[in-house]
């Protein structure tokens, strides 16, 4: 049976890299770097401080399409991390859009309460034409037991003499 089973070997063999080569070229990318940073440094104190931090900015390494296009996108929003120091605490925190939703409808929910308890909403003038109406109603009801309770202690009184 060939190497990889039914279907076949693809690819070639896996070859590794001997250790010492790898050594060998860490070495040599540390010295390149270490001669690298110096003659960087030599060009920074020859030049103004104010020009070195913006070559800083440009010199970074860019990752994929960005070394090779400049781009400037409105809507790219850059990562700055902020110090403990430079944060304002006293600073107005923005409210996210279904927070403030939410306290307007508290706010409204209470205004509506205001007004209802003072009796100037539809629905609070309603309740009380329905409230007078029931007392009216009662009213009513009790004078016709009052009579009622009448004429029986007169009809007893009657019957008694």
């Amino acid at each position: 049976m060939p190497r990889g089973g039914k279907k076949g070997h693809k690819g070639r063999g896996k070859q590794f890299s001997n250790p010492e080569e790898i050594d060998r070229q860490m070495k040599a990318q540390r010295e390149l770097e270490a001669n690298g940073g110096i003659e960087k440094e030599e060009e920074k104190s020859s030049g103004s401080d104010d020009s070195s931090s913006d070559e800083e900015d440009v010199n970074k390494k860019k990752s994929g399409v960005e070394g090779l296009i400049e781009i400037e996108n409105p809507n790219r929003i850059s990562q700055k991390s902020k110090k403990v120091t430079e944060l304002d605490v006293n600073a107005p925190k923005e409210l996210s859009r279904r927070e403030r939703e939410e306290i307007e409808k508290q706010k409204a929910k209470e205004r509506y309460m205001k007004l209802h308890l003072e009796g100037k909403t539809d629905q609070a003038r309603a309740d009380l034409a329905r409230l007078a109406i029931i007392k009216k109603q009662r009213e009513d009801a009790q004078k016709k037991r009052d009579e009622l309770r009448k004429e029986k202690e007169a009809e007893e009184s009657k019957s008694k003499r």
